[in-house]
């Protein structure tokens, strides 16, 4: 059956409504990092807590992401990404009347579990809505422009908000967008049938979901408790045992359901798994610096709220602007394995300039240039993941296998924080600024080592990523459009071909 396209105003609104949810879900992975420390002195929290504010919501929302792109194809697109806004928009308002921490920490889980159902629901609404080809290429890529954005908005975004009405408006700014969000999704995007399943029966993994999400939780805090009660301490060791176990559990479960969240099949795919490893390091390494940088402006050297958040412009607009422009350039000439490596390098350089500020550093002598490298390779490795991670992969399974770097990208950037919150804790031993300064110092070179392992795993994994079938194709026109220069907005393995290659089409995405 040939697919007909909406009319172009329509398309156009629904990518906006698409693009929205996905700034909205994304934006608020990283909104909170600058209003810790309102939010520590008005809940009384203590310095290990702070980190849970933040790897909740990524821990919920990377380990239930499957789970929701499954139940947008059993229920229908449009009703899940409805429920996730839903949830997400009363998760939102529950965050910003918190009065404990836990009231918070649940109120942040509630928020994962909405993105987790909004973020696949939105990707195939839009996958449905553009047919393969250069529109849905353009489609992908404002998508993924606006998830690149968002995470470096956030910071700048929570700085004015809290400086501003309070931090309880990072989370109460939800609500009205959300609301309009739901209004307008109702109004211009079409409901959709659910997919029948095989033999007509509907099923999702739940259990999967439920043991994955569990897993990594206990895990991490066993890492949270390792550094206050010691690594050999019952506590730590009782709940790091559980989480293995309970990972253990998930891989039987899939290996046993009809219908698994992720077919083991999908762990032979090597360039898939090498791009999965490398997304959790690079962003366990990305998301734990603005964490531990936030609270190193504010609690050492006396930043502002707002001052904080406009220091992160050097991260947040070096990184947009490689991402839309060199990235392309770098990946069409070296390759997208090698390109990770060069970002990664950077992101490296860049911690190792951090870790070695003093405890009176200025900004531009001190904090500029390790954010400038930082942002450049995040920016370019952002972009050089997603090229590699679709490589090779056939178009039925290409949504699972982006779902499979989301949940990567998700998980790594909560364990990331956890491992570094929790090392630049034991390192500062005390609340002095120097004390806080070498802790500072501590968790910069972990994170660099975290780069250095991606940078490593690049190099050995995805220097000569698996091809996928080759069908020539001819090479676009020069500077068409300025979507058309973007590497999101190409087929992954165009991107990182030479122009006039043989290059395998772009890979498909599930229609649910």
């Amino acid at each position: 059956m040939v697919k007909h396209a909406p009319p172009p105003l329509r398309a156009g609104i629904i990518l906006a409504l698409v693009c929205g949810a996905q700034f909205m879900v994304t934006l608020d992975i990283a909104i909170v990092n600058v209003a810790l420390p309102s939010v520590q002195a008005d809940l009384g929290l203590a310095q290990d807590d702070l980190q849970w504010v933040v790897i909740t919501y990524g821990l919920v929302l990377g380990g239930l992401l499957l789970l929701g792109g499954r139940a947008a194809d059993l229920l229908g697109r449009r009703r899940v990404l409805l429920s996730g806004l839903g949830i997400f928009t009363v998760a939102s308002l529950c965050a910003g009347v918190s009065g404990s921490f836990w009231q918070l920490v649940a109120s942040r889980a509630g928020q994962g579990l909405g993105a987790a159902l909004t973020a696949p629901a939105a990707l195939a609404i839009l996958a449905a809505t553009f047919a393969e080809g250069p529109a849905r290429n353009r489609a992908l890529g404002a998508l993924g422009a606006v998830g690149g954005s968002a995470a470096s908005a956030g910071v700048v975004l929570s700085g004015l908000l809290t400086a501003g009405p309070g931090w309880e408006w990072i989370f109460y700014l939800n609500v009205p967008v959300g609301v309009l969000m739901v209004a307008l999704i109702v109004r211009y995007i079409p409901a959709d049938r659910p997919a029948k399943s095989t033999g007509g029966r509907r099923q999702a993994d739940v259990p999967g979901a439920v043991a994955v999400t569990a897993g990594l939780m206990a895990i991490v805090y066993a890492i949270n408790k390792g550094v206050d009660r010691g690594w050999t301490s019952r506590t730590t060791l009782g709940f790091l045992a559980a989480g293995l176990a309970l990972l253990a559990l998930f891989l039987l479960i899939e290996r046993r359901a009809r219908q698994p969240l992720v077919p083991l099949s999908m762990f032979r795919r090597r360039t898939l798994n090498g791009a999965n490893l490398v997304a959790v390091l690079v962003f366990a390494s990305f998301f734990a610096t603005i964490f531990q940088a936030s609270l190193f402006m504010q609690q050492v050297l006396g930043y502002s709220a707002l001052r904080t958040g406009f220091a992160y412009l050097a991260i947040a607009t070096t990184a947009v602007v490689v991402a839309a422009g060199p990235s392309s350039r770098l990946i069409a000439r070296l390759g997208p394995g090698w390109a990770l490596a060069v970002g990664q390098a950077c992101s490296a350089a860049g911690l190792l300039w951090l870790a070695r500020v003093p405890v009176d550093a200025g900004y531009w002598s001190g904090l500029f240039a390790g954010f400038l490298l930082t942002g450049a390779g995040v920016g370019l490795s952002g972009v050089a993941v997603q090229v590699v991670a679709f490589t090779g992969i056939p178009r039925e399974v290409s949504g699972l296998a982006g779902g499979m770097v989301e949940t990567a990208r998700e998980i790594g950037g909560a364990l990331g924080t956890a491992v570094v919150a929790s090392v630049a804790i034991s390192v500062a031993d005390g609340a002095s600024p120097a004390n806080l300064t070498d802790g500072f110092h501590g968790g910069s070179y972990v994170a660099a080592a975290l780069n250095i392992a991606a940078l490593l795993a690049a190099i050995v994994l995805l220097r000569h990523p698996t091809p996928a079938p080759t069908a020539a194709v001819p090479a676009p026109p020069a500077a068409a459009s300025p979507a058309a220069a973007s590497p999101a907005a190409a087929s992954p393995a165009a991107a990182a071909a030479p122009a006039g290659a043989v290059v395998p089409p772009a890979a498909d995405l599930p229609h649910g």
